[in-house]
């Protein structure tokens, strides 16, 4: 990632991140504001935060500009938004530190060298995580995240099967959101940002090192929420709850 200079226009492409994921989540800038909103009140000026399955550094860069003090560990296993965020972002004076790891792996948490953080979040990523493995991730965080400290979650975490009604009306909206995002509005979505980013040549190995990596591995499982809950509860966070929800699209909160 480092050797990746800058013929790149890395803000540009973090930019356009952010503006395709808008499109496919309405409301991410309220998402974000709520999971900071709950950390001011439960963290001390100084804390450390692992920001988990990062992407290029949505929450990272958000929480280190409200939290002047803080410190963040970010890591993923996509080495293409990896290198977006490093780029885009730094190091933040010190304060940011990017790792690589994939959390499909058992030792994943042994790469980011870090015995105990104060909080972890996550957006729009853990729902890439089949059921068991989920489960498990939950209980390693259990194990990283101090006593008293927090573990906040931003997804799409679906009404459980009985409630049909709710499931089909949250799913109905979601796709009049994106038509009118896409097809009225004419933001640019998930393939054709990926489109475009191809046709820089000084990333085409690391692509393909992308490509080697994830395979046939995209299956979104969409977890409901009833497995979230129980599976913090189960390992071993005290308390478990919504703090924020428009629909299916909601904040996990879990205290430990």
């Amino acid at each position: 990632m480092q050797n990746i200079k800058s013929k790149i226009d890395w803000q540009s492409w973090l930019q356009r991140w952010d503006a395709q994921q808008t499109g496919y989540i309405p409301h991410r800038e309220a998402r974000f504001q709520a999971m900071l909103d709950a950390i001011e009140l439960q963290m001390p000026a100084e804390f450390v935060a692992l920001d988990l399955a990062c992407g290029p550094g949505a929450i990272s860069q958000r929480l280190l500009k409200r939290f002047p003090k803080a410190r963040c560990v970010a890591v993923d296993i996509d080495p293409v938004l990896l290198a977006i965020g490093q780029g885009a972002l730094g190091d933040a004076n010190g304060r940011l530190r990017w790792v690589e790891a994939d959390l499909m792996a058992d030792n994943w948490m042994e790469a980011i060298a870090q015995t105990q953080v104060d909080a972890v979040l996550t957006t729009t990523a853990l729902h890439w995580l089949p059921p068991h493995r989920l489960l498990q991730v939950y209980k390693q965080l259990a194990q990283l995240i101090r006593l008293g400290g927090v573990f906040l979650n931003g997804d799409i975490m679906p009404f459980p099967f009985h409630l049909g009604t709710f499931r089909q009306i949250s799913k109905t909206l979601s796709a009049r959101q994106e038509k009118q995002a896409f097809q009225e509005r004419g933001v640019e979505d998930w393939n054709s940002w990926w489109q475009a980013l191809a046709q820089e040549p000084e990333l085409k190995e690391l692509l393909q090192e992308r490509d080697r990596r994830f395979g046939e591995r995209y299956t979104d499982y969409e977890p409901i929420l009833d497995l979230h809950e129980a599976g913090l509860r189960d390992a071993g966070f005290r308390e478990v709850g919504v703090i924020w929800q428009i629909f299916d699209d909601r904040v996990l909160l879990a205290v430990r």
